[in-house]
């Protein structure tokens, strides 16, 4: 692993990539509209970087984007990996350990999600607070590595307090609706059933995708502090669930990302 790490490393840094502060992932139908703030870019396939996964999904363009953000050095995937595509959780998140080695400080995460919280409504934005991870996998199971990070990491506090705050903070001053929950993450890729959706809302999740917690439990392992924001592209209410429409959810995303491009450039500007 360090060895992989070691190598993505030095390529990136071939690039001209030099000294990034923020590491932003930016999840499906997400990244066209924020990638547009990206000063003076520098953009890496993720096929041309050594033991990068290649994003399959139609909606992930699988690029690596340097440059800056209000007077920030940032480094965004644009296009994530998930555990339906195949790949094992060690893949996944093989990038995230790659921002903490090459300097990133602060991690914000990006997603789509189902609502299953009747009180809310598609196309509006959750924080995550909290996850459930119902994925089979785990980045952290094998043999520890113990320069990246302690056998046992803390996980009471998964989402930084700090980031949280000022995200709400900016979302109240810009009249932004940022509802806060709890996410849970499944495998998929197939969306879930009525009963699923049941099971999920009672053990206490708010909103359901398929990646993120992966990404996020690797980060707390090597201390790096992240936030994660939901775009909730769908209304999961078992009693009146309708058939899911990915070209809609890709719309919804595309329209919500104003607001997420908002709430994360002000971030930026504020780390």
């Amino acid at each position: 692993m360090i060895k992989k790490i070691k190598e993505a490393v030095e390529f990136i840094k071939s690039q001209g990539v030099q000294n990034p502060e923020i590491g932003i992932i930016l999840g499906t139908g997400l990244g066209n509209l924020f990638t547009k703030k990206i000063e003076t870019p520098i953009e890496i396939e993720y096929s041309a970087i050594p033991h990068f996964p290649v994003s399959t999904v139609e909606f992930h363009k699988g690029k690596l984007i340097s440059g800056e953000i209000n007077g920030k050095q940032v480094l965004a995937m644009h296009g994530r990996f998930h555990y339906y595509e195949g790949y094992s959780a060690d893949q996944i998140t093989l990038p995230v350990r790659v921002m903490k080695e090459l300097g990133v400080k602060y991690l914000l995460i990006s997603n789509a999600a189902g609502n299953m919280n009747l009180n809310w409504h598609k196309g509006e934005l959750m924080l995550i607070d909290d996850h459930i991870n119902l994925q089979p996998d785990n980045p952290l199971r094998g043999p520890n590595i113990d320069s990246q990070g302690p056998r046992f990491p803390d996980m009471s506090q998964p989402y930084d307090k700090r980031l949280n705050a000022k995200l709400k903070t900016i979302a109240s001053q810009r009249g932004i609706t940022l509802n806060e929950g709890v996410y849970v993450c499944v495998t998929g890729p197939n969306l879930e059933t009525r009963a699923e959706y049941r099971f999920l809302s009672r053990i206490g999740a708010d909103a359901v995708g398929m990646s993120t917690v992966p990404e996020v439990i690797v980060a707390n392992h090597v201390s790096l502090p992240c936030c994660a924001i939901s775009v909730l592209t769908d209304d999961c209410d078992p009693d009146n669930l309708k058939p899911a429409n990915i070209d809609e959810i890709i719309e919804i995303a595309g329209k919500a990302e104003v607001a997420l491009t908002d709430l994360y450039v002000d971030l930026i500007g504020l780390l």
